[in-house]
């Protein structure tokens, strides 16, 4: 695919996810609209993965941080072959594959149990020095909130990714600068954001969170650094695409009434067609 292919194909999963929670009756629609370009990219031109072999020990590893955006990983995984489209039916429904939080022991594909905010990049550490160990060039992505960055676990596991050097280590925050009682400048101040990353001793990028160009080159120039693990930090919008839903916390979960369920469709479809007059 090429980067305009992979904007098409983010805004039909976009589509996608905003339609599956509806029909879920509701759930994390703010942060799941807001990542969806990053998964795409990853898991459509970055990662070395095999749907056909989950297990497969020489695939790279994502970590889904922010748990509670699992709808677009879904997806993304069903597209590619990890289990039936059909399954995602099944999102926050009782006795179903899909729970609202990525739960590795029923979706194939999923590496990591996520629900608690701020542990995943303390499992990825743990991937990372031992794919270093046994010679593998395995690479692990770390998907991560802004407002999950308020944990103490997260800075404690970025000081010691640092301190291992683990440059097959790559983290991308999704800094859609809300969270879910307000936004993060009015819930836990995290400017100078770049440089405290700098300071903990990791090469730091950014991004346009929504653009496919600019998530490649900044993806490109972490696979070139050497010595110590990268982050990019991706300026994203909450609830992208939908009018009423962006850069309101208050969508970082809800319920739609039917007439915004149409008012979102017709957003999303917008989207779409500029997307299509690209290719």
């Amino acid at each position: 695919m090429n980067l305009d292919e992979l904007q098409v194909k983010a805004d039909n999963i976009r589509r996608t996810v905003f339609r599956l929670i509806h029909e879920a009756g509701g759930g994390h629609f703010g942060g799941s609209l807001s990542a969806v370009e990053i998964l795409t990219i990853l898991y459509y031109s970055e990662m070395r993965c095999d749907p056909s072999d989950p297990d497969w020990e020489g695939r790279d590893r994502f970590i889904l941080g922010k748990g509670h955006a699992g709808p677009p990983l879904y997806v993304i995984l069903a597209d590619k072959g990890y289990f039936p489209v059909e399954k995602l039916c099944e999102l926050d429904a009782d006795g179903g594959m899909l729970p609202k939080h990525v739960d590795r022991l029923k979706v194939p594909g999923v590496e990591y149990s996520s629900g608690p905010l701020g542990i995943g990049m303390s499992v990825a550490n743990g991937m990372a020095v031992a794919a270093r160990c046994s010679g593998k060039d395995t690479r692990i992505y770390v998907l991560v909130g802004d407002g999950e960055c308020d944990e103490g676990i997260v800075w404690e596991a970025a000081m010691t990714s640092a301190h291992y050097k683990l440059d097959n280590l790559l983290v991308i925050i999704d800094r859609n600068h809300c969270q879910i009682d307000g936004t993060t400048g009015e819930i836990m101040e995290l400017e100078p954001f770049k440089e405290k990353w700098a300071a903990f001793g990791w090469n730091v990028l950014a991004a346009n969170g929504h653009d496919m160009n600019s998530l490649k080159n900044a993806l490109d120039k972490a696979r070139m650094v050497k010595g110590k693990p990268s982050v990019i930090i991706a300026d994203t919008v909450k609830g992208k695409g939908i009018s009423f839903m962006e850069n309101n916390f208050a969508w970082h979960s809800g319920i739609l009434t039917g007439e915004q369920y149409e008012t979102g469709l017709a957003d999303l479809k917008r989207l779409a067609d500029l997307a299509g007059k690209r290719l």
